[in-house]
């Protein structure tokens, strides 16, 4: 089994908050359907998706050394994963009303509207994620906590779960795009329930990393 069944909504509920969440890839594609529409939005919410992917595959190829490597090199690894999913976390939960994502959100709404190459609008989103070190140390840190441990290709475990988190992710940032006229009208009410939704993801985050600050070495 690659993972439990209760795991497995916690897996996709997670994914789904934490695509939610306004960060760069958001802002990205909120920022390309305000100001050149609702198809530029989607373009660039597939864009992103497509960079994540690269990190999926590429992390997978070496997922298994990773989870069964030295004592020294697994600690290392858990420790970097726990610290980065800790420190998003915490930098969500505190965040202040109507400043950081919030406002970056509010200055993309005030952007004049300009033409774009749909094809640049999706390059633009997979490169910014291919070349982002923080997803690959994301997925890295995130995916393996939910692979059963007596699984035994844990490799193709990663790309099924990094898959199913893709996939998620697309009608999520379907709706950001979609969503993103009604946004420019309701600035006020989308800031301050972008607030709570950092603190109600933040709270998640710090505690997947302390599970994973908590984890053992897997068996070899």
């Amino acid at each position: 089994m690659i993972i439990e069944p209760q795991q497995l909504l916690v897996f996709i509920a997670a994914g789904w908050l934490l695509n939610l969440t306004p960060g760069p890839d958001v802002l990205y594609i909120v920022s390309n359907a305000l100001r050149s529409g609702a198809r530029a939005g989607l373009v660039a919410g597939l864009g992103i998706t497509a960079g994540c992917f690269v990190h999926v595959f590429a992390a997978a190829v070496g997922v298994g050394a990773l989870l069964s490597a030295s004592a020294t090199a697994f600690t290392v690894l858990k420790w970097a994963g726990a610290a980065y999913l800790l420190w998003m976390g915490v930098r969500m939960l505190f965040s202040r009303a109507g400043g950081g994502n919030g406002a970056a959100i509010a200055a993309a709404q005030s952007a004049p509207p300009v033409a774009a190459s749909l094809r640049s609008v999706f390059l633009g989103g997979f490169w910014t994620n291919v070349l982002n070190p923080k997803v690959a140390l994301f997925f890295l840190a995130f995916v393996p906590q939910f692979i059963a441990p007596g699984t035994d290709n844990k490799a193709l475990a990663f790309v099924l779960l990094g898959v199913l988190f893709n996939v998620n992710a697309i009608p999520v940032n379907a709706g950001w795009a979609l969503a993103a006229a009604w946004m420019a009208r309701r600035a006020g009410a989308i800031q301050r329930g972008m607030h709570w939704l950092d603190r109600v993801a933040g709270a998640m985050f710090i505690g997947f990393g302390l599970k994973l600050a908590l984890t053992d070495r897997p068996a070899s």
